[in-house]
């Protein structure tokens, strides 16, 4: 068993792969319960990316139980890079844009990671990552109002809010869904645009709910980051 860890901004996923199938997947509250996990059954070999800064220490914890490695985004990878700042460029926007064209690699693809930050990232049909976008995620939407304002409340996420909103948490509310619902919607029509036929790609956290609810022929595919930074691992190793 390989086992790949994904510690993301507010998750820490982990998840296990045999004869380079993903078998299981799991998310974790905090790395010590990840830890009792690992030491009840080692795997073979382990790997860490992380978009903040504790793969390091995510590293020496796991060395005692197993081979660790740290994924980068200096790791070769099988598309061609076009980011203009590739040194910049998060191993999780990188992973996800390898996992989609492990899956399609004859067509061209939007990956869509609806997470803390929403993220765009487009793959050709002939393996060249060309970037993307960033904005923020809806319970970052959400939090900024609070922050940034001296009245206006969290309200937290609501599900089955209306497009129109009858009260300032309901407003809020409908702002942050409606408003993701039209950015997506109108940036998939752009990069039809730009690249014509593609498939879009939706990943992350916040894809069920927003899956259900676009009009856009869209593929959910929810581990696209761990299956990405298996294939990014495979091919380090070789």
């Amino acid at each position: 068993m390989e086992l790949i860890i994904d510690q993301g901004n507010t998750s820490l996923k982990a998840g296990w792969f045999k004869d380079g199938e993903l078998v299981e997947v799991s998310t974790f509250s905090n790395l010590d319960d990840l830890l009792a996990a690992v030491q009840k059954d080692p795997p073979s070999r382990a790997a860490v990316a992380s978009v903040g800064a504790k793969e390091e220490e995510i590293k020496n914890k796991l060395d005692p139980y197993t081979n660790s490695t740290i994924i980068t985004n200096t790791f070769p990878v099988p598309l061609v890079n076009h980011y203009a700042t590739p040194k910049t460029l998060g191993i999780d926007r990188l992973a996800a844009a390898v996992g989609a064209w492990r899956l399609y690699p004859q067509e061209t693809v939007l990956v869509i990671d609806l997470g803390t930050c929403i993220t765009y990232d487009v793959v050709d049909s002939q393996a060249n990552y060309w970037g993307g976008n960033i904005s923020p995620g809806l319970h970052m939407r959400l939090q900024a109002m609070e922050h940034f304002t001296a009245r206006l409340p969290n309200p937290g996420h609501n599900p089955e809010v209306s497009l129109v909103g009858t009260s300032t948490h309901t407003a809020l509310q409908s702002g942050v869904v409606y408003g993701i619902m039209g950015e997506l919607e109108g940036m998939i029509r752009r990069y039809r645009h730009q690249f014509g036929s593609l498939r879009v790609c939706v990943t992350g956290g916040d894809a069920p709910f927003f899956e259900s609810k676009l009009k856009e022929p869209i593929f959910a595919v929810r581990n696209l980051v761990l299956l990405g930074l298996h294939s990014i691992l495979t091919q380090h190793a070789k």
